[in-house]
């Protein structure tokens, strides 16, 4: 297999820098113009004078001008182009609108699912932490109460030891002597009228 040879470079077309440059100098400022960095001879047998860049943003970059010799005419300028070079920084390529936001969309139901195992993980995490500390607490509440000691009872009507029920119930009763006495009052009284 024999590989093609490479087209011989004119020149003319090769020292054309002045008219390079003049074309440059007419799309972009002198001062964004660095010196010549070589040249890529076309398979046309146009020339590819390259410029090193001086723009920001643009590392890696080179002002690129082709030039040709048509007719045999003096050379020509065909075209004035910024072209990357090896390891320039380029822009990530380009993604239609509507597969990006099909991938955000999808990135944000993951990301809803994620939260809700980690919700369910934590919610199961509680339970058993809680299953173990009331375990805790009725194996300690054991040991500590003898089974041959009176366990104390209370209900509802306990406040601080005291049984409420009991002070209720004397209470009433002194309203029952009262209410006695109220009667023998009123049975005396009702003698002393018979009188």
């Amino acid at each position: 297999m024999t590989s093609k040879p490479e087209p011989v470079a004119d020149e003319r077309l090769t020292g054309a820098h002045d008219l390079a440059l003049s074309a440059l100098h007419e799309i972009t400022a002198p001062d964004t113009v660095g010196p010549p960095a070589g040249y890529t001879t076309e398979d046309d047998g146009a020339v590819s004078l390259r410029f090193h860049t001086r723009l920001s943003g643009y590392p890696g970059w080179f002002w690129t001008v082709s030039v040709a010799v048509v007719d045999e005419a003096e050379p020509t300028v065909l075209e004035v182009e910024l072209l990357p070079g090896d390891g320039a920084l380029l822009a990530p390529d380009w993604v239609p609108w509507a597969t990006r936001l099909a991938e955000y969309q999808a990135a944000q139901q993951a990301a809803a699912h994620a939260d809700d195992d980690l919700d369910e993980d934590e919610d199961e995490d509680e339970d058993e932490s809680d299953e173990d500390e009331s375990d805790d607490d009725e194996s300690d509440d054991d040991d500590d109460v003898d089974d041959d000691e009176p366990k104390p009872r209370f209900h509802a009507g306990d406040l601080d030891g005291v049984d409420i029920d009991e002070l209720d119930a004397d209470h009433v009763a002194g309203h029952d002597d009262d209410d006695a006495a109220d009667d023998d009052d009123e049975d005396i009284d009702e003698g002393e009228r018979s009188y």
